[in-house]
């Protein structure tokens, strides 16, 4: 009788355990579909306001070969936001080989990225009901390839083609824009700088431009080659590229065929731990983030930034610090997608210096981080 008693209490409490369990189980599943697995709907028919969109691309492809999409969201004002997401970079053929150590080889989990940062319909969020062309990155060619890597593996370096398609597609849900802005972060800021003038000529009825590259910046003395050989950008694009700094170079160009038509800004924080690891492997063939590293990274921004300023005399420049390691005193990487309503220490946010631009107010804050000491 004992021993039957034992077993229905043990039977009970493993049943318990097994409920607890499945609990656990889906809902981790139901917050993995809220965040890094969520999905949009397919467009199809006409957009809802406000609603979220998957676009398929007939012909586009990640880098892996999978398919591409593009993320839409239709708002209720005559304004536009281009954003490029970022991922890594492939800049020679072993970093293509590397595929995930260096770059996102597929779209996976990037649509919740969309409804963050700037595309939050927070009510303090100024850019909440301007409509959102997203350009997802799976292709590690900065959104600026052609071309296909044949090697060990296939690699499609075909970003161009699909920013181009999607945009093309779009165009009719988006109508005639007034107001443009085109911005991305970390590798999508790279693209902003690469693609700005290319979007500017696919919307001509923008008569208030802006430009916002946030969190981009990586020496390289190959990326002219890089661009030719092994994206195969659209010449228009690589014919900029002459110097070691792809951004400076593309924005300088921008402004000279452009000059005050365009507003054109960037962000950075002061010793951004992304960024530095990948310029260690460029220099060193190994990532790394040390407080050296952190060194380095803050003098080539300095001098990045006033290069910017020589070149561009009414650019608009904010750096800032966050999550900073107590240590190192290296900084957390992008913010347009996450916390940039945050003040951070300023009078206004990265995300309302970015709508004060648009409104012509275009201002500087943060550069005494660039000669902070330790």
């Amino acid at each position: 009788m004992g021993n039957t008693k034992k077993k229905r209490i043990l039977i009970r409490v493993l049943i318990i355990v097994i409920i607890a369990i499945a609990l656990i189980v889906l809902g981790i599943v139901l917050f993995l579909k809220l965040t890094v697995l969520k999905t949009y709907p397919k467009l199809e028919g006409e957009p809802e306001i406000g609603k979220w969109y998957d676009v398929p691309v007939e012909g586009a492809l990640s880098s892996d070969g999978s398919e591409w999409h593009g993320i839409f969201r239709k708002g209720k004002e005559n304004k536009l936001v281009v954003y490029f997401f970022g991922g890594g970079v492939s800049i020679t053929p072993e970093t293509s080989e590397g595929g995930t150590k260096f770059f996102a080889t597929t779209t996976l989990a990037q649509d919740f990225v969309a409804q963050g940062g700037i595309g939050s319909r927070a009510d303090d969020n100024p850019f909440k009901d301007w409509s959102f062309i997203v350009i997802p990155y799976a292709t590690g060619d900065f959104h600026a390839g052609t071309g296909i890597y044949e090697g060990e593996k296939t690699v499609y370096h075909t970003g161009y083609n699909n920013y181009s398609a999607f945009v093309e597609q779009i165009k009719p849900y988006v109508g005639e824009p007034d107001t443009l802005l085109v911005t991305g972060f970390s590798a999508g800021g790279f693209a902003t700088s690469l693609l700005a003038d290319d979007v500017i000529d696919r919307f001509p009825s923008a008569g208030n431009v802006t430009v916002c590259v946030d969190s981009s910046l990586l020496l390289y003395d190959g990326w002219h080659e890089t661009a030719v050989d092994l994206w195969k950008s659209p010449s228009e694009i690589s014919d900029r590229l002459t110097t070691n700094n792809i951004v400076l170079d593309s924005l300088t160009a921008l402004y000279e065929k452009r000059g005050d038509s365009v507003k054109i800004l960037f962000d950075c924080s002061y010793r951004d731990d992304t960024l530095m690891q990948y310029q260690s492997y460029i220099d060193t063939g190994k990532m790394d983030k040390t407080k050296e590293l952190g060194d380095n990274f803050q003098q080539d921004l300095k001098e990045m930034v006033f290069a910017l300023k020589a070149n561009i005399p009414n650019v608009g420049i904010y750096i800032w610090s966050y999550k900073e390691d107590a240590d190192t005193h290296n900084t957390q990487h992008t913010i347009i997608s996450s916390n940039v309503f945050d003040r951070l220490g300023n009078d206004r946010s990265v995300g309302e210096w970015m709508f004060d631009a648009v409104n012509g107010d275009v201002r500087t804050y943060g550069l005494e981080l660039l000669d902070k000491e330790f």
